[in-house]
Formats: structure tokens, C-alpha cells, sequence
């Protein structure tokens, strides 16, 4: 199999394991740094060139991970013929007015929504979405920014300062607001499609968010809500003619699952397929977009991702506990910052719970909120 080059835009920790998995395919990653426009290695971060023209240049394949890129850089990266999955699918992500439209020309079931730039259209998405409502700015939010609920027709001037200030601060911002659905959890399906149609999807992964941030990730073996979200994948797509890994987030309401919100890319809910799947999510995303077969993705294991949150280091004891898989992102420690994640794994859903509980018990409770609570709920 040939060497191939591919280029990620962003240089962050998905670009980092990306390049992990590839590194036995024989398929080398560099990654370019949107804000300063460097070219870095993914795991070293050192500079090896500059500017974007020379980063395409010298790529076989581009492609992403993350949703907030400039519509200029994509655009520019779409003229090389070499960016998967498609540049659509960048802005399906990172905004929320064409993920909407996306989702209903999918047939995709998901909530009521409006969108709101000035004043008389949030008394219009009152009247259409009702209240209770949570708004979302369309651009640029994420783990839990940019998002607010409305719950009493008494807040809408105070929320309404809140809405105002933001679409003022960004250029073509707007407002999504959405029906609140009283979900019982959050459920999310990672999958790959490669450019002949060829579908692999994962296991669905039951996740908990504490302050609006993903802390734990559970894959979870439950067919009937299996079946309903793989159909959504697969309409959706589809209907974006999708190469690479593709994440959706569902709400589950009484077994019935409506979309949340998609990501193009490899996700953090996801991680657990590092140890838990035949195939990593990572090495199928470079499968897809190198159009190569794609690899299982069946569970091999039961699988628990931990999220560690703004410290940069944990006790010497996780190290030795079994079925625990440690991964350091090699970021600058900042409070609530994604910087790193524990995989654990058992070989049935009750050793995995007992090494989940053992693993709460040693790592620190400010940091590491609700773990303990959330792993006895299992």
C-alpha cells in the first residue's frame, strides 16, 4: 500500500490520534494551525512549514477536525479537489441554521426549531416553539456555550439582552431556538462512510455531560435504539454525500431518539473505540477519506471513556489497575480543558463497573464531579 499524506485542519488532540492510528497504515499527518497558519507535526507540534497553499501542496487528502473554520479556508481547501468529507458538511457542523435545514432534508427526526436575529422574531419562535425553549447561537458554540433556556415568558426581556449581545458580537451570527425536549439521556453514533457508499457504524454510546461538559461515555448493545440511529446515519450521509467518520448526538425520549446536533468528524464520544472496537474511530476516519476498506466496527469489549478535565496529571495507582488505558493530549493545563482521557474496559459490564467505581474512588472528586454517583447508576 502506498505512503499517503494527509493534511488535517486544526492541530489539536483528534489531529494528534489521527495520527496515532495512522502511523501503522502507513499513512503520515501533518496538521495545520488555522490561527497561526503553520504547518506542525500532530504529536511534536513542531513547525514544518508555513502557510496554507504550501500545507494542500505537499497533502494527498485534506481534511478536519473540528467544525469552526473559516468559510475562506474551506473554500480554498474545495478548489484543491482534495478535501473530504465535503466542505458542506465543515459548515453543517459549525452552523447551526444549515444543520437544521440539513436534518429536515434528511427526514432526520429532531426538535421544533426558529431562528431568531432581531427581537420580533424571538416573540415569533415563541409562538411557534413555545416555552419552555433553549437557544443557541448558531455560530460558534460548544460543550455547553452560547446557550440559553427560557422557561417563563418573565425572562424574555433578560434573555433577550443576552440573545441581542451575542448576535452582535459575531458577524452573521443568529440565534437557533429549539423546543425543550424532556430527554431521559444522551445517546450518540459514530460511523464511517467511504466514497463508494460503504458504511461501517459503531456501537450507540450512552453519554453524561456535567456543566453542559461530555464526562463520561458508555457504549452501550441496545437494538432497537441501535436500528433508529443507524437509519438517521445513513439518510444523513447520504443526503451530504459524506466521506470519513461522522458523529450524530441523540436525545432519547421514551425510546423514541431525535438528533441533537451532528459533528464531521471524529468525536470525544468516540474514544472509547480506542480499546473497545476492532477498528478506532480514528483509523477509519483515514480509511475512508484514503479510500481504503474500511476496518470492524464491532465491539470487542465493554468500553467506558472518562474525560479528564483541566488537570495534568492522575494517581500513579490508575496506571496499575487493569483494563485502564490512559491518553495525554500533550495540552497546556487550563481549568476545564479536554486534557486527556481514561478508556475502561471488563469483560462484561459488571467488571467494567467495578473497575469504573475502583478508578472513581482514586481520582479527585472537584475534579472528576459526579463520576462516583454517575458510575453507581450504570
Amino acid at each position: 500500500m502506498a505512503n499517503k499524506q494527509v493534511l488535517v485542519l486544526g492541530a489539536g488532540q483528534l489531529a494528534r490520534m489521527m495520527s496515532l492510528a495512522g502511523a501503522p497504515l502507513n499513512i503520515d499527518i501533518s496538521a495545520f494551525d488555522v490561527g497561526s497558519e503553520q504547518i506542525v507535526h500532530p504529536l511534536t507540534k513542531n513547525v514544518i512549514g508555513h502557510g496554507l497553499n504550501n500545507a494542500i501542496a505537499s497533502a494527498d487528502v485534506i481534511t478536519a477536525e473540528f467544525e469552526h473554520i473559516p468559510h475562506s479556508v474551506l473554500d480554498i481547501c474545495e478548489k484543491s479537489g482534495k478535501f473530504l468529507p465535503t466542505t458542506q458538511a465543515i459548515k453543517a457542523g459549525g452552523d447551526r441554521r444549515i444543520e437544521k435545514q440539513l436534518l429536515n432534508d434528511s427526514k432526520a427526526a429532531n426538535a421544533k426549531y426558529a431562528i431568531i436575529e432581531k427581537r420580533a422574531d424571538l416573540d415569533a419562535a415563541i409562538e411557534f416553539v413555545g416555552i419552555p425553549m433553549v437557544l443557541k447561537t448558531a455560530l460558534g458554540g460548544y460543550d455547553g456555550k452560547g446557550q440559553w433556556r427560557l422557561t417563563d415568558a418573565k425572562q424574555v426581556d433578560q434573555i433577550w439582552k443576552k440573545v441581542s449581545a451575542a448576535i452582535e458580537a459575531t458577524p452573521h451570527q443568529a440565534v437557533v431556538a429549539e423546543e425543550f425536549v424532556p430527554f431521559e439521556r444522551e445517546v450518540s453514533l459514530v460511523g464511517a462512510r467511504r466514497v463508494n457508499g460503504e458504511v461501517a457504524i459503531y456501537p450507540l454510546a450512552e453519554n453524561v455531560h456535567v456543566n453542559g461538559v461530555l464526562s463520561l461515555s458508555v457504549a452501550i448493545d441496545e437494538p432497537e435504539l441501535q436500528s433508529q440511529a443507524a437509519t438517521m446515519f445513513t439518510a444523513i450521509a447520504e443526503q451530504l454525500d459524506y466521506v470519513g467518520v461522522l458523529a450524530i448526538e441523540f436525545f432519547d425520549v421514551k425510546g423514541k431518539l431525535l438528533v441533537n446536533e451532528i459533528a464531521p468528524r471524529v468525536h470525544n464520544s468516540g474514544h472509547w473505540t480506542q480499546q473497545g472496537a476492532e477498528v478506532c474511530q480514528f483509523e477509519n476516519h483515514l480509511r475512508a477519506v484514503c479510500n481504503l476498506p474500511l476496518g470492524s466496527t464491532q465491539a470487542i469489549r465493554h468500553t467506558a471513556m472518562v474525560n479528564i478535565l483541566g488537570q495534568n496529571r492522575v494517581p500513579e495507582s490508575v496506571l496499575s489497575m487493569p483494563q485502564c488505558h490512559i491518553h495525554w493530549y500533550g495540552k497546556e493545563q487550563r481549568p476545564g480543558r479536554k486534557m486527556g482521557h481514561i478508556n475502561v474496559c471488563g469483560h462484561s459490564h459488571q467488571e467494567m463497573k467495578e473497575i469504573l467505581t475502583q478508578l472513581a474512588s482514586v481520582l479527585e472528586p472537584a475534579a472528576f464531579p459526579e463520576l462516583k454517583d454517575r458510575v453507581s447508576k450504570l
